[in-house]
């Protein structure tokens, strides 16, 4: 796969995502975060598990030493999703919307304090263009609570399911087998925490179903694979900030879906966006031309 469509790849993941945000906040009207989280992504386990079979079919054998990375990516992307949904029974999607953002800086901040990686100097400046049009976007903060403490926190675990998964995706070349033990891993954990703390309601699932679907099935069985099998091809710390797109997506469905409207900072945010995502695509390819002449 070209750079080129692993990054239309990841464009697309962050349409989904974006598409879902509101869904993921409405649901907590009718079911409690670890029982929607658990049946989310038994869902999306479910609708993945066929792929991961017939890529397992094409000659790409597991090997053990694999499962273990894999399992641990499970556990990172359990606890990032996890903490976002506990925050929402507290914060705004506004808020939400903006602190999961900060994960387009804690990756390459991680990727350079913590893993020694080099990386372009454009990454810092396309970092921040799209967390400052976020800021944007979103109007800035509504009032702090406990429930952006654990948006802070998810954020950062987004930040290493990023950074792990391109990493485990390449090496096992296996990134539909990963994005399927990843899903089911969260299921488990999230469904044996509901049991515990929570009370399930089968009322509640009916109810939600809806939301259940979309963030199940195309949030996260369509979304979270195709990042694994894109980061397989674009850097982390690129594919992060071409993903925090999802944020502009989130608008522009609540305008399409909802009748919202963007004020001018709300345009300004979107255009500074789409200029971050569009330098860590271009830039690249500009080098690369150049380096041929």
């Amino acid at each position: 796969m070209t750079r080129l469509r692993a990054d239309f790849l990841l464009l697309l993941t962050a349409l989904v995502w974006g598409a879902a945000f509101v869904g993921q906040s409405t649901a907590m009207e009718h079911l409690e975060p670890f029982t929607f989280t658990g049946i989310r992504f038994c869902l999306a386990t479910l609708a993945v598990l066929p792929f991961a079979i017939t890529e397992g079919k094409s000659g790409h054998t597991l090997q053990r030493h694999q499962i273990k990375p894999m399992l641990a990516v499970g556990l990172v992307f359990f606890i990032a999703s996890a903490t976002q949904q506990v925050g929402l029974l507290a914060t705004t999607v506004t808020n939400a919307g903006f602190l999961t953002a900060l994960y387009v800086v804690f990756v390459p901040a991680v990727a350079f304090i913590a893993l020694r990686q080099k990386l372009p100097f454009i990454i810092w400046p396309a970092a921040a263009l799209s967390l400052t049009g976020t800021w944007f976007l979103g109007g800035g903060f509504e009032g702090l609570n406990w429930g952006d403490g654990f948006m802070v926190v998810s954020a950062l675990f987004w930040a290493l399911q990023v950074i792990l998964i391109g990493a485990v995706a390449k090496r096992s070349n296996r990134p539909v087998t990963l994005a399927t033990i990843q899903f089911a891993v969260a299921a488990i954990l999230s469904l044996s925490v509901a049991v515990i703390v929570e009370t399930p309601s089968v009322q509640g699932m009916l109810t939600a179903w809806r939301e259940l679907l979309f963030t199940g099935l195309l949030s996260g069985g369509l979304g979270f694979t195709l990042q694994a099998i894109a980061q397989r091809h674009t850097p982390a710390s690129d594919a992060a900030i071409i993903m925090s797109s999802e944020a502009l997506f989130a608008a522009l469905f609540g305008m399409a879906l909802l009748g919202e409207r963007l004020d001018t900072w709300g345009l300004v945010g979107c255009a500074l966006i789409f200029s971050a995502v569009l330098i860590v695509q271009l830039v690249p390819f500009w080098r690369e031309r150049k380096a041929q002449d």
